[in-house]
């Protein structure tokens, strides 16, 4: 489960949530009539707190798991997501119909009745959640992560950038040159280094039709995106996870040609708002 592939949508999802729940716990209603010595919660009311606060929570759930999941399960043929924006709607409805009939089925005679806390803020979070569970559809700035690609090891000053076949997942990794040496400067024939110091890294293979001006470097995507295969086909063979860093290694058209953690090479179609290392 990688919690980087959040959204703020689904942050705002989660804080929801846990303000309905604390909100299932509060009077439901406030009444001033001699029947009122005793104002139950939603866990006195079955019906309300199914429809309206476990509802509201376990939407919150199924969304938050499917985004986490690299490939989250079905239910009746829906997905996760979809099945916890269904109940988050759901839920918001529910506690819209509970504010304008707070007693329900309840015969408290002539007293007057108004909503309790509970329902007031219950209406609130089933409101946010609702907001937060369709907006991480449809609008951009909450469908950005909740949480940045964490920043890339400081390179030495003097090393040189990462190419392909230096060590995966560490960006930078340029060999060290000693003091007063001159990076990639190449020795006489035959001669032998000196006590202390160390070889130059040799250069790395041009990658085969790659640009000549293609330099390899390291990057992390902002959402979860496909890798398709350098073959052409339509069909996805990995997916790249936000808070990893991968290596491009040749530019292919609008995309890269990307390197996966176990050795696998496919093409990233979008990289639009990837972060370089």
């Amino acid at each position: 489960m990688n919690i980087r592939s959040l959204t703020r949508g689904d942050g705002v999802v989660i804080g929801a949530a846990v303000l309905l729940f604390i909100a299932s716990f509060l009077d439901t209603f406030d009444c001033s009539g001699s029947n009122c010595d005793d104002v139950p919660t939603a866990w006195d009311n079955g019906s309300l707190l199914l429809g309206v606060y476990l509802a509201g929570i376990i939407g919150a759930a199924l969304i938050v798991t499917s985004r986490a999941l690299p490939q989250p399960p079905k239910v009746i043929g829906l997905d996760l997501g979809q099945l916890g924006v269904a109940l988050t709607l759901f839920t918001a409805w529910s506690a819209l119909g509970a504010i304008f009939d707070p007693a329900g089925s309840l015969d408290l005679g002539d007293s007057g009745i108004d909503s309790g806390t509970g329902l007031i803020l219950g209406f609130i979070a089933a409101l946010a959640l609702a907001a937060g569970a369709v907006c991480s559809l449809i609008v951009p700035a909450f469908k950005a992560p909740l949480m940045g690609a964490p920043k890339p090891p400081a390179t030495p000053y003097g090393a040189q950038p990462g190419v392909a076949g230096a060590g995966y997942g560490y960006p930078g990794g340029g060999q060290p040159q000693p003091y007063g040496a001159q990076p990639g400067q190449p020795q006489p024939y035959g001669a032998q280094p000196q006590p202390g110091q160390q070889q130059p890294a040799p250069a790395a293979p041009q990658q085969a039709g790659a640009p000549a001006d293609f330099t390899p470097f390291w990057f992390a995507v902002p959402v979860a995106r496909p890798l398709f295969g350098e073959d052409g086909s339509p069909t996805p063979i990995a997916e790249l996870a936000p808070g990893t860093w991968y290596l491009a290694v040749e530019q292919r058209g609008p995309g890269l040609v990307a390197q996966t953690q176990d050795g696998r090479r496919g093409v990233l179609q979008d990289t639009s708002g990837i972060q370089r290392g």
